[in-house]
């Protein structure tokens, strides 16, 4: 994968009218499902979803706890198994990928950002943000160059010394998002970004994604209960409750 490099910060986001897509999806599931198998009973986490994503598009997915959209969101990052179906991202079908191509994957093609944030605590935020570069066996000094940019990128710039919990929540789920960013992806799946915040660095965070999609013209699938903030940030909505989609809402 080519790696983009990150254009200069912009403080203007831009509507979305001006947005294009491309007519290649850039994800598309086709009855997909995953069942979980609960004592007796089978639990229909994701049944039969059908979803195609544009190149560029930022989606936002909704539902109640239990719809079933943070399951769908991990399947889209490879990080479980469908029961059947498939899941295609840049017309590869994840399901038919190995655990090695499943890993490459994330580190080259899709950033992931949590809820928890999942940063590591005796880490310093410029350490965890140069971790998936690490792993991906970038040079040294690639990698802390790399890091600060990405640190920049989300108004870290003078926090890369700082360990996470010097940070607030607002702060570290920007270091979370800058290590989601640190390989450029193509795709990032965000999954309750904004769950463990306050209405204000919600917003500020649902900011930056609508940024990147705009200026790196990256695709964004977002998880979350926020209707409000998804009309207001997401050019699409779709709908989750019972492992279905139940709605698609269209372009906002």
């Amino acid at each position: 994968m080519l790696h983009r490099a990150f254009p200069a910060r912009v403080s203007t986001l831009y509507h979305k009218d001006t947005m294009t897509s491309s007519a290649a999806p850039e994800i598309s599931t086709s009855a997909l499902c995953r069942y979980y198998q609960m004592g007796s009973a089978v639990v229909r986490a994701v049944d039969g979803v059908s979803l195609t994503v544009g190149h560029g598009e930022f989606l936002a997915l909704l539902g109640s706890s239990g719809s079933g959209k943070s399951t769908l969101l991990n399947l889209l990052a490879g990080l479980d198994r469908p029961t059947s179906g498939a899941v295609v991202v840049q017309g590869r079908d994840l399901a038919r990928m190995t655990p090695e191509e499943l890993a490459r994957y994330r580190r080259q093609t899709a950033g992931i950002v949590f809820q928890a944030f999942n940063l590591i605590g005796s880490m310093t935020v410029q350490e965890n943000v140069e971790l998936p570069l690490r792993f991906a066996e970038v040079e040294r000094d690639t990698r802390r160059q790399r890091a600060r940019e990405a640190l920049e990128r989300v108004g870290l710039g003078a926090r890369l010394a700082h360990r996470p919990a010097e940070l607030s929540g607002g702060e570290q789920q920007r270091a979370a998002l800058a290590r989601a960013l640190v390989n450029r992806p193509a795709v990032l799946l965000a999954d309750e970004p904004t769950g463990n915040l306050d209405s204000h660095n919600g917003e500020e965070i649902l900011k930056l994604l609508r940024e990147f999609n705009r200026t790196l013209e990256m695709t964004v699938l977002m998880v979350t209960h926020e209707r409000a903030l998804a009309e207001r940030f997401a050019q699409r909505i779709v709908f989750m409750a019972d492992g279905r989609m139940c709605a698609d809402g269209g372009p906002q």
